[in-house]
């Protein structure tokens, strides 16, 4: 027994010592436990140095029981020793299948992440999604050759479960693997046709981006601030990735259908299905809108314009809200009418840009943003129609009717606010002695009128206002008649005697 241990002592450091040696067991754990090689290293040499010990040492204790013959001592641990001895060759030839699956699953990692490499996925991949701005985070190559390195350990793991004997662990992993399998082809033909599809819409994306860049698209992008100048897409770029969405929907749809995976295609290919139906209504929209958009603003400054030579920008002065008249629009006004719309490089269109972009708006460019945002509030009132969003249709269709009798209700009390200022004018031009005492009074009974006008006109508190006028003019007739009660009582009476003196006399 003694001869045994010394023995097992020598073999557990000869063990350690050529494990120490050597980097094999190392990068055995590392693999197993999934630690990178900088990590701590795990005792390897004295697990099994301990392992070659104890089973040395085990065969000198069997033969020390046997040879004093204690068979009651030395069965039990003969009959473990038989089991051990028995299951090396199990363990053996499952190691050499490991080392098989790690050798192939290795060469067909290296093969395919080569392959791809030559063909350059990684950079063409990472020059779309990064647009090569940032540091590439995520490598195809790389990933499908980890996904078969450790497809081959899966197929490699039934035949070493199999040499353990492990029927309990062998079954259900039986199972999972007729299932990839099953499942596998249809999983590469969505793979190939996304793949395809892909590479399909980028090089379509890419011949009508250029193309639109060829014809000048990028210029009429520019004058509605769509331009890469601004920090943002250029309109030819914005289409090319229309075109290249709308290809692509298509094609996950076709993917999604060959995976035959129903908890997942039929959700997925139902919005899809979805988004696609409805792309043909967003481009009619689309289209009413940039339609309406371009003859908004060419309404607005038509409209500016002709206010302005009308001389409407006195409208403020002609209501009494200015005290003079503004300036009479001369050569270089009309210069600064023309130039705010054009895109000139003169020295009159610098000086009209500065005035025009000040805060202050004339009354033609006030006309002029409200027929803008008329003619696109009927447009988006077409284009949610077009769209079925009949909530949002009925909510826009409300906005206009209230901002329509808004506006009439402004036009009505504006046209009231000029008539009261006429006749405060008239009045006061009589020179009566009380003409400026009339001519208030005048205007503000004028302005009540048409305020009064105007607010039933919006619909503001209809009962409230037709009360409240109503009460005014009541209250204003009560104080005429008493006014005249008051001061003629004196006149009343004497009419009154002359007329009971007649009487009596007769």
């Amino acid at each position: 027994m003694l001869v045994g241990y010394l023995i097992a002592l020598f073999a557990q450091s000869l063990v350690k010592s050529l494990l120490k040696k050597t980097e094999v067991d190392n990068k055995v754990a590392s693999w197993v436990t999934g630690r990178s090689d900088g990590g701590e290293n795990i005792p390897v040499e004295n697990w099994v140095g301990t392992i070659v010990f104890w089973t040395i040492f085990l065969f000198a204790i069997i033969g020390f029981l046997e040879r004093l013959q204690l068979s009651a001592v030395s069965s039990p641990l003969t009959s473990l020793l038989n089991e051990v001895t028995s299951f090396f060759p199990r363990i053996i030839a499952a190691l050499i299948l490991l080392g098989i699956a790690w050798i192939v699953a290795t060469l067909c990692k290296a093969v395919t992440v080569r392959v791809l490499n030559a063909f350059r996925i990684d950079e063409r991949l990472n020059q779309q999604v990064n647009d090569g701005t940032t540091q590439p985070q995520f490598s195809l190559s790389e990933t499908f050759g980890n996904a078969i390195y450790w497809f081959i350990f899966l197929l490699f793991l039934l035949p070493i479960l199999d040499t353990l004997s492990l029927q309990g662990l062998l079954d259900p992993v039986q199972q999972m693997l007729n299932q990839v399998l099953f499942i596998l082809p249809n999983i590469l033909a969505a793979i190939i046709i996304a793949a395809a599809g892909w590479v399909i819409a980028q090089i379509v994306r890419r011949i009508v981006t250029n193309l639109l860049i060829a014809v000048g698209t990028d210029r009429v992008g520019n004058r509605f601030g769509l331009g890469e100048t601004t920090g943002g897409q250029s309109l030819s770029s914005i289409i090319g990735t229309v075109v290249y969405v709308l290809i692509l929907i298509p094609i996950a749809i076709a993917a999604l259908n060959a995976l035959q995976i129903e908890a997942i295609s039929v959700p997925a290919i139902e919005m899809l299905s979805r988004i696609l139906n409805i792309i043909p209504q967003l481009f009619a929209a689309a289209v009413i809108l940039i339609v309406a958009y371009v003859i908004g603003r060419f309404v607005s400054d038509l409209v500016t314009s002709v206010l302005t030579s009308l001389g409407f920008n006195r409208l403020f002065y002609w209501l009494g809200l200015q005290s003079t008249p503004p300036a009479t629009p001369g050569a270089s006004d009309q210069v600064q009418v023309v130039d705010r719309t054009s895109t000139s490089t003169s020295t009159s269109t610098s000086t009209s840009t500065s005035t025009s972009t000040s805060t202050t708006r004339t009354p033609s460019e006030i006309v002029g943003i409200i027929a803008f945002v008329g003619v696109m509030l009927f447009a988006v009132v077409t284009a949610t129609d077009i769209l079925q969003l009949t909530a949002l249709t009925l909510i826009i269709e409300q906005i206009i009717i209230i901002s329509g009798r808004v506006l009439i209700g402004a036009v009505i009390f504006a046209v009231g606010l000029y008539f009261a200022n006429l006749a405060y004018r008239f009045v006061l031009s009589s020179g009566t002695g009380n003409s400026k005492l009339l001519a208030q009074v005048s205007r503000i009974a004028i302005i009540i009128f048409v305020g009064a006008m105007a607010l039933q006109q919006m619909g503001i508190g209809t009962d409230i206002v037709n009360l409240a006028f109503g009460l005014l003019l009541g209250a204003i007739a009560v104080a005429v008649a008493i006014s005249f009660g008051l001061g003629g009582r004196d006149v009343a009476a004497e009419k009154i005697r002359e007329a009971l003196s007649k009487v009596q006399q007769k």
